[in-house]
């Protein structure tokens, strides 16, 4: 089989004013055509480096190390020059990136932008360039291309947006497709898709694939051979069945086992009901016409009941688009609630005004998806605690909500300097972690928590499962916990719902609903899951 692709004694240095550092260190591993390579491995190990090593696409202060080569079709792309790198990034490798919303330009149409990749590498006329974007768009499985090309990143499910940038590597015509973490935040149903659409690309290219992920399942399933990183290093490399099945390394097992140690604690039946939600309803209004008059209305959530006990978690579990976020914003009183009743401690919520509800934000707060953006950079972690408790007055002197705070970040495994950081000084797990102090500052009884561990590695999740079920233990608080995940549902909750086009299909405790499925959306959820037990392309 031919070697596409060699990276040999690869060495990442980063140089500062005091100090010289190794990011990555003696990295080897090689790539044949048609061939899937993962680099596995949990955040800040280097896969991610390792990859935009191969594109040269790293800061000015990091430098390779004179011993190392990446050899692409037998060339060093090390001893290249910038221009002949751009032709490399135009024609021969491509790249997937892990966030695509944050890669698509929000003011360009995906038309545009696509025809924008089509146009470096393709000398086309504009009827051309539109055909060949809707050619392109029909090839990662989106048949309304019309509608697609005129749309903006923020119109489109993430599962959508993904195809999009997977659209904008194949009008490279690429024979190496590096795809970063390609499935983060997607639920399970869509990840498949995405996942299935790569290897039916790949055998109709003939490209081959270099796979940046830090879960295991996607690796099993997808990778002929993988690399296991830690520290900047390759600690275990070798075929996938053989390394995830039979791993030799310490880090390796540790890797493959990690699983949350804790479970959530039992619910007394005579415990006090939390939330209550009846026949919930939430409308978005569609305008158009000359006078942009509402012309129809998109059903979000239809006829949603449910409740919460003292101490209890309820996860919401379905694909995108199914309500889930909707649900929980309409729950917290962030959007319009078209009918129905929410009562939080026996209080209803669409009742009060809007200053009753700005007293009573007290009692429930949200801990969202991504801790990087929910943060103001400006501010320190201090600042950032503080915030919510000026805001609603807790606390009667600034010494009394000093020493929260220092009890705060003791609760969710924080130091006290941590307080004088600012967020991206901070891993994605200490955000996180933040997050939940943020949430826990102002005392209140239930926590929104929106796919709070969809962008961390297993050891990270892991470690915030563990501390979400220990604080529950400790506070009797009680959780609403939005996730794609079958496998987190399992481990925090004691009840679940399974949504689907705004509506339960399926609602009860986790060991009927995951055991026991009647409805048919559930079988296929959980047969998704069984999916990834089923071994990787080189069983």
């Amino acid at each position: 089989m031919k070697l596409l692709l060699e990276v040999k004694n690869l060495e990442v240095i980063c140089k500062t004013k005091n100090s010289i550092k190794n990011l990555v260190k003696n990295i080897n591993f090689k790539i044949h055509l048609n061939q899937t390579f993962a680099l596995l491995g949990e955040t800040g190990s280097g896969k991610s480096l390792t990859a935009l090593s191969i594109l040269r696409l790293l800061p000015p202060n990091l430098f390779f190390s004179r011993r190392s080569e990446v050899l692409f079709n037998g060339e060093n792309l090390l001893d290249s020059s910038e221009m002949e790198m751009q032709k490399i990034r135009r024609k021969k490798i491509s790249i997937v990136f892990q966030e695509p919303i944050d890669k698509l330009n929000p003011v360009l149409t995906i038309g545009t932008q696509i025809a924008e990749v089509l146009r470096l590498s393709q000398n086309l006329g504009k009827k051309a360039l539109y055909s060949e974007v809707i050619k392109l768009l029909g090839v990662v499985h989106i048949y309304d291309g019309k509608r697609v090309y005129s749309a903006y990143a923020h119109q489109l499910s993430g599962g959508m947006k993904q195809r999009v940038m997977i659209a904008m590597s194949l009008a490279a015509e690429a024979e190496l497709l590096i795809v970063d973490e390609p499935t983060t935040a997607l639920d399970i149903l869509t990840e498949i898709q995405i996942l299935d659409l790569l290897k039916q690309l790949q055998i109709k290219y003939g490209m081959s694939i270099l796979l940046v992920t830090h879960d295991l399942a996607v690796a099993r399933k997808m990778a002929d051979e993988v690399a296991i990183m830690q520290n900047g290093e390759i600690v275990e490399l070798g075929k996938t069945s053989s390394v995830l099945n039979s791993p030799t390394h310490p880090y390796s097992k540790k890797l493959i086992s990690v699983m949350p140690s804790l479970q959530p604690p039992p619910v007394p039946e005579n415990c006090e009901t939390v939330l209550s939600v009846h026949r919930l309803g939430v409308n978005f209004p569609i305008k158009g016409g000359l006078f942009n008059r509402t012309t129809k209305y998109i059903h979000a959530v239809k006829d949603i009941s449910f409740s919460i006990r003292e101490g209890e978690t309820l996860a919401i579990l379905g694909e995108s688009g199914s309500g889930k976020t909707t649900l929980a914003k309409a729950v917290l009183s962030l959007i319009d609630v078209s009918n129905g009743e929410i009562l939080l401690l026996e209080e209803k919520l669409l009742q009060l005004s809007s200053r009753q509800l700005r007293q009573k934000r007290a009692d429930f707060q949200i801990v969202f998806q991504d801790p990087l953006s929910a943060m103001d950079p400006r501010f320190i972690v201090k600042d950032i605690l503080l915030e919510g408790m000026l805001a609603l007055e807790i606390g009667s002197s600034d010494k009394e909500r000093e020493e929260r705070i220092d009890i705060l970040l003791e609760w969710v495994g924080l130091l006290r300097e941590h307080k004088y950081c600012y967020p991206h000084q901070l891993s994605g797990g200490q955000r996180q972690r933040v997050c939940i102090a943020r949430a826990l500052a102002v005392g209140p009884r239930l926590l929104v928590c929106d796919e709070p561990t969809s962008s961390l590695d297993r050891f990270v999740e892991a470690q915030v499962i563990d501390l979400l079920i220990r604080l529950q233990q400790e506070l009797e608080i009680s959780y609403l916990f939005i996730t794609h995940s079958i496998a987190l549902a399992r481990a925090i909750a004691h009840q679940v719902l399974i949504m689907k086009e705004g509506q339960i299909v399926e609602y009860g405790s986790v060991d009927k609903v995951l055991n026991m499925p009647h409805h048919p959306y559930t079988k296929a959820l959980l047969e998704a899951e069984g999916y990834y037990k089923s071994g990787s392309p080189s069983q």
